[in-house]
């Protein structure tokens, strides 16, 4: 007797469970159940469409948009790009800089984990260049790569 007891009073703690984590207000076994059962199906469709949105970001990634930003510094230019990553894309961004725009590279900072990121700072052979020169030649560059062009 003692243990039909015991199993009751077990069997009440997890109906009382299960109705806490369910979110029921029910008091009935059976609509406890109901519940139950309706909760974890809301729980599947939640599930079913995170997998499909993480598919989908899979497949289809964030674009990255395209941004050069040239700034003029005392004895030449800061310039930031960030774009999508591209092979050899800094080689051409550096030959732009140094080769279309006349500038000696100093020194340049690429990061390629989620996108492509450049920051280098190029000295000025003449100091009257305008940046929005050095901004036309990296877009070129960035054209050109993009196409599969030549360097």
């Amino acid at each position: 007797m003692a243990s039909r007891v015991q199993r009751r009073v077990a069997l009440r703690r997890k109906f009382k469970l299960l109705r806490s984590l369910t979110h029921s207000k029910s008091v009935m076994k059976s609509s406890i159940i109901l519940d139950a059962l309706d909760y974890i199906n809301k729980l599947k469709i939640k599930w079913e469409a995170l997998t499909l949105e993480y598919a989908n970001l899979i497949h289809n990634p964030i674009q990255v948009p395209t941004v050069v930003k040239v700034e003029k510094i005392e004895k030449g230019f800061l310039v930031r790009v960030t774009c999508k990553n591209r092979k050899d894309l800094h080689v051409s961004i550096i030959e732009a800089l140094e080769v279309t725009s006349g500038l000696d590279v100093i020194h340049a900072k690429i990061s390629c984990n989620h996108s492509y990121c450049i920051e280098a700072i190029a000295e000025a052979q003449d100091q009257n260049q305008d940046a929005r020169d050095v901004n036309e030649a990296v877009f070129t560059a960035i054209a050109k790569n993009a196409n599969g062009g030549d360097r």
